[in-house]
């Protein structure tokens, strides 16, 4: 019995192939699209994660500005500005001052002027009233801060009694 060798190529010859398959064309579709979804937003820095961290920010430095008060027995002021949204702080110079027009800048934990900028496209909504807490470290007012681009339930309340910033 005598054998035959399979032509150059194998028994079955393919064709060259003249494109995609749908299936191929649809996995990358799929992962353009997902990868769209994902990456774009963070380019475009609108992440959301720009407004909370300025949130957060404020937050501290609000509370930082009220033991301050406290801590040495003057007044603390919070200033706050709209274009770039930006908070600044002053400390009075007397004891039992109403206001700090007779202060000076008040001092973070870094040794630096305590002032919060935002980034880019993040703003109060609307600009907020200042807010000054007495020697006790009790604010004038209550008060209630919000950040477009952000819902309310993530407000910035400050408690009118306490003074505590949340």
């Amino acid at each position: 019995m005598r054998t035959v060798n399979p032509p150059l190529g194998g028994f079955l010859r393919f064709e060259a192939s003249k494109g995609f398959t749908l299936l191929e064309l649809i996995a990358t579709i799929t992962i353009i699209g997902i990868m769209a979804v994902v990456i774009l937003p963070k380019w475009q820095g609108k992440s959301g994660f720009e407004e909370r961290a300025f949130r957060d920010r404020v937050i501290a430095s609000l509370r930082y500005a009220q033991k301050s008060a406290i801590a040495t027995r003057r007044t603390t002021c919070a200033s706050f500005s709209a274009s770039p949204a930006a908070v600044a702080f002053r400390i009075s110079t007397n004891n039992g001052a109403v206001d700090c027009s007779t202060g000076s800048i008040l001092v973070g934990s870094d040794g630096t002027q305590l002032m919060v900028t935002a980034a880019s496209g993040v703003a109060f909504s609307p600009l907020p009233a200042n807010i000054t807490f007495d020697a006790a470290g009790r604010p004038v007012a209550a008060a209630s801060i919000a950040l477009s681009g952000m819902p309310a339930s993530l407000n910035i309340t400050v408690e009118a009694e306490t003074g505590y910033v949340y």
